[in-house]
């Protein structure tokens, strides 16, 4: 029995394997031009197809399916690095008539329009078509430097009125990065430590923002505001608290310089809210770290100004902390799963925050009765004279 079933997923494997390659090898051109190489683009249903020559030079076909009018198509070599800046791209974007435009682009900002320019290698033709809701960009490229092996990228992204405009930051766009042998055929997603690098940095980012701002600042608030309302929490909820604050500004700050790389790396692409409050709780945390520092004594006159700066500082870092995280989630766009794992976090604080409140107020209410009994019951063995006689 276990050896049937192993040979139906062996087929069925085989299968799946063969229907795959033959979306890439078996395609058809309209010119009936064969090419020696087709892969199979990891993301955004793309293909590339192509000739080396020993003299140096490639022709290649990059094959976008179900392309539509109103988007533009875009594959490009990195010669000297990784990822969308540097890169030498050809585009195609299909006008209104249903023509389609093939020219060159240098890419060298996040903010391009991709104008046309002149790469730094040799483009001597190149051509496209759409046939069948295909789009196809046919080139011949001289490699430069006798070169083989580039990081390549592929997009695309919509145009609006005849004017291309930035492509979408979903992970397929984002991911749209590879290593590319024209020799050997082979071919790695993610290119020597282009986007699958940065991608990185930018999930350490969220991650580390999340744990520290998003998560550990408001327990580290909820720890001060609640325990100390039990006695036996007297003096270990300070720090608890302190504890808990201090290491979310730690791995904040970590997260804060993370961020200010991934800026310094993404010319022309702006977030400026996200920025901005992210400078704005940096500041707000330091100030509060300063101020753990500089607390006066509890019988010192001016503790109770302290103490309304504290908790007023304290409470609009909680709420930057938790509006900037879903605005870093935004921009990040992972799986729909983490944005509502966190939202699930904020709810469950929420809820324990409510009770924890409950349960605080009745506990300060008890006492209060409990002191009041006892005042009364210590006036009333004293005696109305106050040394335990009547008059």
């Amino acid at each position: 029995m276990g050896k049937i079933l192993n040979m139906f997923l062996y087929i069925f494997i085989s299968s799946f394997a063969l229907s795959y390659a033959q979306s890439c090898n078996n395609y058809t051109f309209s010119t009936n031009q064969i090419y020696a190489t087709c892969v199979s683009l990891p993301v955004l249903n793309s293909h590339l197809h192509w000739n080396y020559h020993s003299n140096g030079t490639v022709d290649v076909a990059f094959r976008h399916t179900g392309s539509t009018t109103s988007q533009w198509v875009a594959w490009a070599l990195n010669v000297n690095g990784s990822g969308m800046i540097g890169a030498q791209a050809i585009v195609a974007v299909t006008s209104p008539s249903g023509a389609v435009r093939v020219y060159t682009s240098d890419v060298n900002s996040y903010g391009t329009g991709l104008e046309e320019s002149s790469l730094s290698f040799d483009v001597p033709r190149m051509r496209a078509e759409r046939v069948n809701g295909d789009l196809v960009v046919y080139a011949s490229l001289v490699l430069p430097n006798g070169r083989t092996r580039f990081n390549h990228v592929w997009q695309v992204g919509p145009v609006n009125n005849g004017v291309l405009s930035m492509h979408s930051m979903s992970p397929d766009n984002r991911n749209s990065v590879g290593e590319v042998d024209f020799i050997t055929g082979q071919m790695r997603a993610g290119g020597r430590g282009g986007g699958v690098s940065r991608q990185r940095r930018r999930n350490a980012h969220g991650v580390l923002n999340v744990v520290s701002w998003g998560v550990l600042m408001p327990m580290g608030a909820m720890s001060a505001r609640y325990l100390k309302a039990f006695n036996v929490a007297n003096p270990a909820w300070f720090y608890i608290h302190a504890a808990t604050q201090t290491s979310a500004y730690i791995v904040g700050v970590g997260g804060w310089a993370t961020g200010l790389k991934l800026g310094s790396e993404s010319t022309g692409i702006k977030h400026n809210a996200h920025r901005n409050i992210g400078i704005i709780l940096f500041a707000l945390g330091t100030l509060q770290v300063f101020a753990l520092l500089l607390r006066p004594k509890p019988d010192h006159k001016y503790r109770s100004y302290w103490n309304i700066y504290h908790r007023s500082i304290g409470y609009c870092v909680i709420i930057l902390s938790i509006v900037n995280v879903y605005r870093g989630l935004d921009i990040l766009d992972p799986e729909k799963k983490w944005k509502n794992a966190y939202t699930g976090i904020i709810m469950s604080l929420g809820v324990i925050t409510c009770l924890c409140e409950a349960l605080k107020w009745f506990i300060v209410v008890k006492r209060k009765k409990e002191e009041k009994r006892t005042h009364a019951g210590t006036n009333g063995s004293n005696g109305a004279n106050g040394y335990g006689q009547s008059v």
